[in-house]
Parts: C-alpha cells; sequence; structure tokens
C-alpha cells in the first residue's frame, strides 16, 4: 500500500479506533481456524478436501490485496480514498458470515436429505460463503493497514506504533473470537439457531457468526463515522501516478513482475524464508483443533456417539490451546520492540522466532506419538480424554507459538 498523500499529525485515539477494526477482522479469522476444518466434515466433505478449500486464502490474499491496495490508492471519493473499502469490505464479510452459519439449514430447505451424509446444496453455499469471507477479509484489512499508515503521516515511529496497536487488537479478536468457540453453550444465547437441520454444534457456530457480525459492524461503523479522512483529487491522483513513473492504464501486475525483477539477492532470501514460514504455518493454522480432536483425543468425526463426543472436547480443547496463543500473542506483540534492542535487533529476533515456530511444530509430531501410545496402552476402544500431561504439552505448544506468531 502507498501512502504518498502527507496527512498533518492526529490525535492518537484516531489510530487505536481504527486499528481497533483488526478485532473484528480477527474474530471471524479465530472462528474459521478454530471450527470450519471440523464443520464441514460434518457436510460430508471429505477431511482430505478440507485443505482445498482453504486455498482460497492465499489466492484471495495473492490476487485480491495488491489489486485493492492499487485501486485504494487512486480513490477519489468524497469520504476518502480508504473508508469505501472499508465499509464495502465489513458488508461483504456480513453476507459471507451469515451465508457460512446458516449453509446447513439453507441446504435443507433446498432439498438436502438429513440421512444423507453428504449435503452438496450446503457444501456449495458454504464454499461460496468461504470464499466471499476470504476475498473480504482481505479487502478489509489492507485498507485498514493504509489507512493506519496515513494517519501516521510518514513517521516511522507512529507507524510502529500503528502497527503494534493494529497486532494487539488481532490478538484480542483472536482471544474474543477462540473463546467463543471453545464454550459448548453459547448457543443457548439464541435458542432459534438449534434447527431440524443444525444440531447442538452447529447451532454454536452459528451463534458465534451471528455475534462476529454483529461485533464487526459495530467497530468498523464507529471507526469510519469518528475518524475522518481527507480526500484526493483526480489530479493528486494523476500526479502520484506520475511521480511514480506510471501511466494510468498501466496494469498492476506489469508493476509488480517489474518490482520482482529489481529485488536483490538479500530481499531474495528473505521472501524465500517467509514463503517456507508460511508454509509451516498453514497446516497448522488448518487443521489444530482437528489435530487435537483426532490425534490428541483419539475422537472421530463420523464415528459412534463417544467418540464423535470426544473429538468436539478435542476440538473445543483446541481452541482454548488458541485462546492461549493469541493471549501470548498479545503480549509477545507489544514487547517485540524492546526485546529486539536486547538481542542486537529485529534480524537476530526474526530468527530466533523462526527457530521457535520450527521447534514447537516438531514438538506436535512429540505430543502426537505420546497420546497414541497412551491410547495403546489401554486399549484402542478407550474413551476417554489424555492425560492432563499429553494435554498440558500440547496447550504448550499453542502458547508457545503466539511468540512467533507476533
Amino acid at each position: 500500500m502507498e501512502t504518498g498523500q502527507t496527512v498533518t499529525p492526529i490525535p492518537q485515539w484516531n489510530i487505536v479506533v481504527i486499528a481497533a477494526i483488526a478485532a473484528g477482522i480477527q474474530f471471524g479469522w479465530a472462528l474459521q481456524l478454530s471450527l470450519l476444518t471440523p464443520y464441514v466434515q460434518t457436510l460430508g466433505v471429505p477431511h482430505v478436501w478440507a485443505a482445498f478449500i482453504w486455498l482460497c486464502g492465499p489466492i484471495s490474499g495473492l490476487v485480491v490485496q495488491p489489486i485493492v491496495g492499487y485501486s485504494s490508492d487512486r480513490c477519489t471519493s468524497r469520504i476518502g480514498r480508504r473508508r469505501p473499502f472499508i465499509a464495502a469490505g465489513a458488508c461483504f464479510v456480513a453476507i459471507a458470515v451469515f451465508m457460512i452459519g446458516f449453509a446447513k439449514d439453507i441446504g435443507h430447505r433446498s432439498g438436502d436429505s438429513l440421512q444423507n451424509p453428504t449435503k452438496p446444496r450446503a457444501v456449495a453455499i458454504f464454499v461460496t460463503g468461504f470464499w466471499i469471507l476470504d476475498v473480504a477479509n482481505n479487502m478489509l484489512q489492507g485498507p485498514c493497514r493504509a489507512f493506519l499508515a496515513d494517519l501516521s503521516s510518514n513517521d516511522h515511529k507512529r507507524m510502529r506504533i500503528a502497527n503494534a496497536w493494529f497486532s494487539f487488537f488481532m490478538a484480542v479478536g483472536n482471544v474474543l473470537g477462540y473463546a467463543a468457540g471453545s464454550f459448548s453453550g453459547l448457543h443457548k444465547l439464541l435458542p432459534f439457531t438449534q434447527t431440524t437441520a443444525c444440531d447442538v454444534y452447529c447451532a454454536n457456530l452459528k451463534t458465534c457468526f451471528i455475534i462476529d457480525i454483529v461485533f464487526l459492524l459495530s467497530i468498523t461503523i464507529t471507526a469510519i463515522t469518528t475518524v475522518k479522512e481527507t480526500p484526493i483529487t483526480r489530479k493528486e491522483a494523476g500526479d502520484e501516478e506520475d511521480n511514480e513513473g506510471r501511466s494510468s492504464g498501466r496494469a498492476f501486475f506489469a508493476e509488480l513482475v517489474m518490482a520482482f525483477k529489481t529485488l536483490k539477492k538479500p530481499m531474495w532470501l528473505l521472501l524465500l524464508v517467509t514463503c517456507l514460514n508460511w508454509m509451516a504455518w498453514f497446516p497448522f493454522l488448518l487443521y489444530d483443533t482437528d489435530w487435537m480432536g483426532a490425534e490428541v483425543y483419539g475422537g472421530k468425526v463420523k464415528g459412534s456417539a463417544s467418540q464423535q463426543k470426544l473429538y468436539d472436547e478435542g476440538v473445543r480443547a483446541g481452541a482454548l490451546g488458541l485462546m492461549i496463543n493469541s493471549i501470548v500473542l498479545a503480549f509477545a506483540s507489544l514487547g517485540l520492540e524492546p526485546v529486539s534492542r536486547l538481542i542486537g535487533g529485529v534480524k537476530n529476533m526474526w530468527g530466533v522466532v523462526n527457530l521457535i515456530l520450527a521447534a514447537c511444530l516438531a514438538g506436535t509430531v512429540w505430543v502426537t506419538k505420546v497420546a497414541v501410545a497412551w491410547r495403546g496402552e489401554h486399549g484402542p476402544q478407550i474413551l476417554t480424554s489424555p492425560p492432563t500431561s499429553i494435554k498440558t504439552s500440547a496447550l504448550a505448544l499453542f502458547g508457545l507459538l503466539g511468540i512467533p506468531l507476533a
């Protein structure tokens, strides 16, 4: 995102209010990461295919954010260049979340059989809503960060503070989202969410998403109505393009290719390590609660009633682990700058946290083997949760991973 426009410094609370939108964004992400991989299996989508649904996240991030960023930088709307995208993104998030939460009900009313384990109409609605949600989240998050940069008036110290607040509110949203996902009785707040097609687990997820809609829209409306933005004129947008050596008709992706051609070796190495870093992160982010339910607790999505109950218990424990992860993330986000100075700079900090990430992900293999060995000692049919030592080890890994995530 570009921040060519010079803005007079504003009160710090404006930055805090805009950064607070991250809490609403991350509340929805937390629900996705903790509940949707198990939920999509209840629709009849095989476990192995669940990962393909999640491809929309990286794809939309690769395509949508640059396009939205390019368009936002040159938006000449009378209400500003960031706020229209923030408002539109929040509205699309609300629509997508409604589609996901009510997918089973809509699918049932459209003809899905309750007896059929695969519910094709519900799957189609869910996947459509899921892709819209990821596109909308990217459409919302990019302009929020750019708005923070604009409000920082090109002051690098204020930008670091703004990013710290953004990370802090992301952690707040994570804590709220994972706390909601770990509570099994949330549907009692909205009894109408439990229907013929939607069981208790589905009703809990639906209730979480309704809360997410209200939460996100409330924060976004407050932010875009209280923090004003100075619009740019068409001439200013054209001058900015000319100053950057661009023609208005030049395609964004052509510029992207040109930028890659001019990158030097250190930057290519940085991008390569970042790519490998996220290749490590995504399997954990997609399957963390499923890992707790299936591998650590030994439950099954489509097993007997006892196996399903054990799986659900593990998923809720995974959501608790993610909440712990977010608490660690919140404190780590605020402490990154002073700690990095103590250990010799940001580069050393980045290297240390990547090593922590590698060690923690390796630790998941160890916890899995210990849990499997424990079940083997007590018989393969044991249907009780693992001992405290195994659960504590798993939750400790969730907590430690909050440090590299920050």
